[in-house]
């Protein structure tokens, strides 16, 4: 196999190039507060049938500041945060064991709008980890308790063995929740809405946590 021309891929790349729509985004027309104008733009990708518009980059630091992403599903949102479920073992899980806080990113492309969110993980109490964890299809259940997730396995059949195990293990396909796997929440400090306008001067609107849990939004420019 011949090497590929990086220089040629730098070149395609570094040219790409996609004119913005000149949609505003203004502090009079926003929620005044970061929760409800995450529902206001998540209806928008949901009604814009995004495949799957909860898709999120989820980035994680070890406790030295070796950082690491990887994309996660979001799984519900309040006031009180943003949640998602993960093996307690698994490489972001380790992270978030040693350094509690995280940054979420949404990018909706065709909507040409961007979501970054930052502030402390806490674990989710095994009672709502249960209730998910239950409503979840049975191989979804099944692989979580075969996967020793981000550890070093042999080949792929060392995999299906341990998921058929697991099967033999629950043949009325009543699993219960591991006790390694479960949820987390972040609870956002900042939250960034990005809007993509003409000439690349787009819209950039922060909620920043203000005096007695109140929030602050801010204008940043792009």
């Amino acid at each position: 196999m011949s090497a590929p021309d990086y220089g040629d891929l730098s070149r395609m790349i570094s040219g790409l190039r996609r004119p913005h729509e000149d949609k505003p985004l203004r502090e009079t027309e926003v929620e005044g507060e970061p929760f409800g104008q995450f529902a206001a733009w998540m209806t928008a990708a949901l009604d814009a049938a995004l495949t799957f518009p909860n898709a999120m980059t989820l980035a994680t630091a070890s406790l030295d500041g070796h950082p690491s992403a990887r994309t996660v599903l979001l799984k519900g949102f309040d006031e009180r945060g943003f949640v998602f479920f993960s093996n307690y073992k698994s490489a972001k899980g380790r992270e978030l064991a040693s350094n509690p806080r995280a940054a979420l990113v949404f990018y909706w492309f065709e909507l040409e709008r961007q979501v970054r969110i930052t502030g402390q993980v806490d674990r989710l109490p095994e009672r709502e980890s249960d209730e998910y964890f239950a409503a979840r299809p049975v191989g979804s259940r099944v692989s979580t308790w075969a996967s020793r997730q981000s550890e070093v396995i042999g080949d792929r059949s060392a995999l299906e063995q341990a998921a058929a195990e697991v099967k033999s293990r629950y043949p009325g396909g009543d699993i219960p929740r591991p006790p390694h796997w479960g949820g987390y929440r972040l609870v956002p400090d900042e939250v960034e809405f990005w809007q993509g306008r003409a000439d690349r001067l787009h819209d950039r609107l922060r909620y920043r946590r203000g005096a007695e849990d109140g929030w602050i939004i801010e204008r940043l420019s792009p």
